[in-house]
């Protein structure tokens, strides 16, 4: 049996290693392909693709071009994978360059909350720690810690940056069917990364699921790092009634959730090769 993760971040978002370095780890760890799913941009997919073409072809993983899209949703944020995206698809790009300058002027204001609560971070600084991603809330957390601000990137969310601090400011967001309507548009699967994170009722995930199954969403991310007890099984069954397509990933940031590794998550994560060829049949129809 060969395992997949269809579910990773590098440093072009708000992981720690770069795009190849992701690839080179995912092949070292046995996998036979990998998805790129960074945070509103599909920037490290080329990168990742030119770090699989360089590998010995008996060695070589295959790279699927993807981005985890945010879109809002009764107020609050869902992610939405698109896999299989032309990653050039001029649209696409277009759309995820306005999603990070939105991104970019809610980090300002967030930046200028902090200042006021002495903590003198600037969006520049930020962008010294990692000058080609897309700066997130997780890069205030590292650079609070790194400067002894908190004790960990949890406390940094804790105090300063979740959404019930005084110091948070809220995101614009895509529409669900506009960032579903984009990924169709790139030729890619739009699919709803961990159901059961955004912290609904399993009646209300049955309804975000069914509305965005209307809204033309091929897939559920079943197999998930944080899944425990009957999780996927719930998961499972969902798909099964609604006529998604199945994928399942670890959610990989590098040292920013080190207790997520490729391929395994918490160590009890397994996504079978298996999967993609419904998600490939999918694509055909």
């Amino acid at each position: 049996m060969k395992y997949i993760d269809l579910h990773l971040h590098s440093n072009f978002s708000d992981g720690t290693l770069s795009p190849s370095e992701v690839v080179f780890r995912a092949a070292d760890l046995g996998l036979s392909a990998i998805a790129l799913t960074d945070h509103d941009t599909v920037s490290g997919v080329p990168e990742a693709l030119s770090a699989a073409l360089s590998m010995e072809p008996e060695d070589r993983i295959t790279v699927i071009p993807g981005a985890e899209i945010t879109a809002g949703y009764l107020g609050r944020d869902i992610h939405i994978l698109g896999l299989f995206l032309d990653y050039r698809h001029p649209a696409l790009n277009q759309a995820l360059d306005e999603t990070v300058r939105l991104r970019d002027l809610r980090n300002e204001k967030m930046a200028e909350n902090l200042r006021r609560a002495g903590i003198p971070v600037t969006v520049e600084a930020l962008r010294e720690m990692e000058p080609r991603t897309v700066i997130t809330r997780a890069h205030f957390a590292r650079f609070m810690t790194m400067h002894g601000y908190v004790r960990s990137n949890q406390e940094a969310f804790d105090k300063y940056l979740g959404s019930d601090t005084p110091y948070y400011v809220k995101r614009e967001y895509l529409e669900p069917a506009n960032v579903i309507h984009l990924i169709h548009e790139a030729g890619g699967l739009a699919v709803l990364a961990h159901p059961l994170l955004y912290r609904y009722s399993l009646e209300n995930t049955e309804i975000l699921i069914a509305r965005m199954k209307k809204l033309g969403l091929d897939g559920l991310e079943v197999i998930y790092s944080s899944n425990t007890g009957f999780d996927e099984g719930y998961l499972r069954r969902f798909a099964n009634r609604y006529d998604l397509v199945m994928t399942g990933g670890s959610d990989f940031h590098g040292s920013n959730k080190p207790q997520l590794e490729i391929g395994i998550g918490k160590g009890n994560l397994k996504v079978p090769e298996t999967l993609l060829e419904p998600l490939k049949e999918h694509l055909r129809r």
